[in-house]
């Protein structure tokens, strides 16, 4: 079989995922990409892009598995008398009916942002199978999906939302978790990364935005210094246009407990650091799966969560006491606990419940669920 995987924005996640997913399919899996900025423009025009290119060529796909990125609507209209008689699926890392936009945004205060919303609707409606990367996604979809179209004076297509959910399903993300492996402690010789320090180390290992939450996450940290507690900081993760101002106010008042701050581009000094980092507090608005919260877990880190969003589907339910808070004065005393009980959490059952995303288990699904997806 021959799978055609469409991503206009390959880049960070998404690009890991579409590579990964090519590198382990049995089947045979070739990548249609652009590169991951401008993500708006892509929404808009990447369907067109992408329709010339595949034109040009020769290939004939069996099956298309497009991300959310992708105004499948359009790539298929384009490109019919190539594409007539493939299987069509969607996958959704994030949808733009529930993406928590900064109120800054000019699309946002031009009330302009709906349309990308509706782009995802019509790529919905476009294939024959709709995957999200958890149960909260899918369900944060399907409550926002009313209220978008109900913005719309007639002729909402209300009906069409029973039709979509039927053929809905929830496929968790595949990464490449084996590959962290190779730079446990144990397998490796000393780095440059690698911290004399003995006490506990707090990570952030996500990207430098305001839907992250840092406010929160560094206000818990100040408290802790306030209180009197030993630790260290390690702050991971890319920023892109801005920078928010609380990692510069971080840099200043955390000083010396921090260890490293900044974007690490080689994977060698990432997953060295991940390995090394004993506690994970996320303080997230918005996440709907959690790659870098998984991969920090696989590599010892404790996680400190909130209830919401989508991380209880990643930790067994026996563990949702001891991993999970309720709000910020919650998220304060379980670090306190954590750092001042440092070393006697045992780790190691929730490392073996993350390994479950690794490709090795997970590409055997994808290839099921798109084989399912081409029977007569």
């Amino acid at each position: 079989m021959h799978i055609l995987l469409v991503e206009p924005y390959y880049a960070g996640s998404h690009a890991a995922w579409a590579a990964g997913y090519a590198a382990h399919s049995r089947h045979q899996v070739s990548c249609l990409t652009m590169p991951g900025r401008f993500w708006k423009w892509r929404m808009h025009g990447g369907a067109v892009a992408l329709a010339r290119r595949l034109l040009a060529g020769s290939l004939t796909p069996d099956v298309i598995l497009a991300t959310d990125m992708l105004d499948v609507a359009t790539f298929l209209a384009l490109t019919r008398r190539r594409t007539h008689s493939a299987r069509v699926a969607i996958y959704f890392h994030e949808n733009q009916l529930n993406y928590p936009w900064p109120a800054e945004d000019r699309d946002v205060r031009h009330g302009r942002d709906i349309h990308y919303a509706f782009i995802n609707y019509t790529s919905a409606l476009a294939a024959d199978a709709v995957f999200f990367n958890s149960h909260y996604h899918m369900e944060a979809f399907f409550d926002a999906l009313p209220r978008l179209l109900k913005h719309f004076p007639d002729y909402r297509g209300l009906a069409t939302i029973e039709a979509l959910r039927a053929r809905s399903q929830v496929l968790p993300l595949g990464l490449e978790l084996r590959r962290l492996d190779a730079y446990h402690p144990a397998s490796t010789a000393p780095t440059a990364t690698v911290s004399s320090y003995a006490g506990p180390i707090i990570l952030w290992n996500h990207r430098w935005e305001y839907d992250k939450n840092p406010g929160d996450f560094f206000r818990a940290l100040y408290l802790l210094v306030e209180r009197g507690f030993d630790f260290r900081v390690v702050i991971l993760g890319q920023g892109f246009r801005q920078r928010p101002a609380e990692f510069f106010e971080a840099a200043e008042r955390l000083g010396s407990r921090l260890l490293h701050m900044g974007y690490v581009s080689d994977f060698a000094s990432y997953a060295s650091w991940l390995w090394q980092a004993d506690v994970l507090p996320v303080t997230s608005y918005h996440d709907f799966f959690g790659v870098s919260v998984v991969e920090a877990i696989y590599c010892g880190c404790w996680p400190l969560l909130p209830r919401r969003l989508s991380y209880p589907e990643l930790i067994p339910p026996e563990y949702h006491a001891v991993c999970f808070y309720d709000d910020f004065d919650d998220l304060v005393e379980r670090l306190q606990t954590i750092i001042a009980s440092h070393r006697s959490w045992d780790a190691t059952p929730l490392q073996r419940a993350m390994a479950r995303f690794d490709w090795q288990h997970m590409a055997p699904v994808y290839d099921q669920r798109l084989e399912w997806l081409c029977q007569p």
